[in-house]
């Protein structure tokens, strides 16, 4: 959560648009506040505005020259967004200023310390804490900027990524990590820091990520990394691989959409070099440096959070079924706080979009204390989650900047699926069925532009049933979980009340909702559970409620029964979850329009929570 950029030049540059570019880049990370602070000849300049970016915009000095700035955009954690509570903060001379993603847990003790000594505060946050901390120790202690830093950050109990500036060191930044995502790029003339990658592809893809406990000061001729006990660290540069465009709407009116068309070439990209048909195999490099260990594996817990919690239920299916491994799949906000019972062949998924979500970083870390191999789908590189495990798999979906994950599901589906080939073919899984999975996962790109052309269709659908205020959303089997995402997207992004359930269980409950005030959208496929499925439906309909169903191509017969039917290619079963929730994503987007929403950027969501 909160998005951060900032930057140091060896020359005077009029670096304020270059700030606000980045946080527009960012703004998918929070956009309850925004702003700015640099440093230059004429001296400060900050302003802050409660809102969007544009609201910033209209009180900035774009011609101010600064050879240093920072930038935030604001996920409310303590205080409300009001102007006074937007980053950047500062201290009572307004000398250092400093962005903040983050909790800092003991502030109020902190606070009550230097209130004590004289200080006054200006805002609710946590947050200003930290500026006024460096201001105690440059002022009474008569330390360095860099020391006054540091035991600012010693003081610290919580998450943090930190970057602070001075005005009486314009030449200077100073950024520091603790759980939450920081990354500094070079270029000829400038250094940079930010929260991702996004914000820094038009100006270099040469960067460096901090661990935790890392602290660095990047000045125009000079990159330094230490921890806080001041032991200095070497780190080489890592190179980007998002193109520009990636992290641009093109044509589109919403990342959204551009993102659910990207879906196919998503998939391509997860399964790219990866799939031997004939042999009926997976190969994962970055598993196979532990091949000999995962042949051991006799249970498998999957840990995530949102779209990928639910993405690993469907790999439970997946894996169970064609690999025979035990699963358990936990929401890693609880699964952290278990008390664990964990035998020595039990292994630990974690599956992340950014790699940073800090429950899934935190159940990682718990159980890998514990010696258990950690395994890790991730599509960020070099995120923190990607570095933490044993062994990992990026399915490479590139950038996704939609809140709400689409084109990220469902490569995680279909790394999940290779994940299944490659344990399965270990043990007793044939090799025809090998052969089968891997020639379906090869068309499946095809199959899925097939389902986009059915946009059109889907948006009189959703035309048609966007001013109902609730929905129920049914499944059975590997479509259970498509459900549960069905739902979850129409929450985030049209904040309509729905439900995901798995279809058997409406009877026990959601049934008595039902009536013709309460669509139900039924995942209905012809698979080996439709017979079932269709009974539901029957159900339904004897209720008086309407039906939109998800049914393969070339069944007439379920047309007859349901009020709306979209029809998606046929495919082997475990792949089918990959065409069926595509039209559950566009269904969502259309409606989410329909109300008037940003949907690219839901009201009180942000797209990496790197906080709890």
């Amino acid at each position: 959560m909160c998005g951060i950029f900032g930057f140091v030049s060896g020359d005077k540059i009029k670096g304020i648009p270059m700030v606000i570019d980045a946080l527009k880049r960012l703004e998918y990370r929070g956009y309850d506040s925004a702003g700015v602070a640099a440093i230059g000849p004429r001296g400060v300049f900050c302003c802050k505005k409660s809102g969007r970016i544009f609201e910033l915009e209209k009180v900035l000095d774009n011609d101010f020259e600064a050879t240093v700035a920072i930038g935030h955009n604001r996920w409310a954690t303590h205080g409300t967004p009001t102007d006074k509570n937007a980053h950047p903060h500062y201290d009572c001379h307004k000398k250092i200023y400093l962005v903040h993603n983050g909790i800092i847990e003991n502030y109020e003790e902190l606070k009550g310390k230097l209130i004590k000594e004289g200080h006054k505060f200006s805002s609710d946050t946590d947050t200003e804490v930290a500026a006024h901390l460096v201001e105690n120790f440059l002022n009474k202690g008569n330390y360095s900027f860099e020391e006054a830093v540091r035991l600012t950050l010693k003081s610290i109990i919580g998450t943090y990524a930190l970057v602070v500036i001075n005005k009486d060191d314009p030449n200077k930044l100073i950024v520091a990590r603790n759980s939450s995502p920081l990354l500094v790029g070079f270029s000829d003339k400038c250094k940079y820091v930010a929260s991702d990658a996004s914000a820094l592809l038009p100006h270099t893809r040469k960067v460096v990520y901090l661990n935790d406990g890392e602290f660095a000061i990047l000045t125009p001729n000079d990159f330094r990394i230490a921890t806080l006990d001041r032991k200095v660290v070497s780190r080489k540069h890592e190179k980007i691989d998002w193109s520009v465009d990636s992290v641009q709407k093109n044509n589109y009116p919403h990342f959204m959409l551009k993102e659910i068309f990207e879906e196919p070439d998503a998939v391509r990209n997860a399964i790219r070099g990866r799939v031997i048909v004939q042999d009926g195999l997976a190969k994962l490099g970055g598993l196979e440096l532990k091949e000999r260990d995962l042949r051991k594996i006799n249970r498998l817990i999957i840990s995530a959070c949102g779209t990928a919690y639910i993405a690993g239920l469907a790999g439970e299916y997946m894996l169970e079924e064609n690999a025979g491994i035990p699963v358990e799949v936990e929401y890693a906000s609880e699964f952290r706080y278990k008390k664990h019972i964990l035998e020595p062949k039990t292994a630990l998924l974690v599956v992340s979009q950014s790699g940073e979500t800090a429950d899934t970083l935190g159940a990682l870390k718990e159980v890998k204390r514990k010696g258990q191999l950690t395994i890790g789908i991730v599509n960020v590189v070099g995120s923190s989650i990607a570095r933490e495990v044993d062994v990992g798999v990026y399915n490479h979906a590139g950038s996704e900047i939609g809140v709400a994950s689409t084109k990220a599901f469902v490569s995680q589906l279909s790394v999940l699926a290779l994940l299944t080939l490659f344990l399965g073919r270990q043990r007793n899984l044939s090799l025809s069925t090998g052969r089968k999975i891997a020639e379906e996962l090869v068309l499946l790109p095809k199959k899925m532009e097939e389902v986009l052309k059915l946009n059109g269709q889907i948006k009189k659908i959703a035309r048609k049933y966007y001013k109902y205020n609730n929905f129920l959303y049914l499944g059975r089997k590997y479509n259970y979980p498509v459900a549960l995402e069905g739902a979850l997207k129409l929450k985030e992004i049209s904040y309509i009340h729905a439900e995901g359930y798995g279809a058997g269980e409406m009877k026990h409950g959601p049934i008595a909702l039902i009536d013709k005030n309460l669509p139900t959208v039924v995942i209905a496929p012809s698979d080996s559970v439709y017979e079932k499925v269709i009974s539901n439906i029957q159900e339904i309909k004897a209720r008086r409620g309407k039906v939109i169903a998800i049914a393969t191509k070339g069944n007439k017969e379920i047309a007859k029964i349901v009020d709306d039917v979209i029809y998606i290619p046929q495919t082997i079963e475990m792949l089918i979850p990959i065409l069926s929730v595509m039209p559950l994503h566009l269904f969502a987007y259309h409606v989410g329009v329909l109300r008037g929403h940003d949907v690219d950027k839901p009201r009180n969501l942000a797209k990496s929570v790197t906080v709890e």
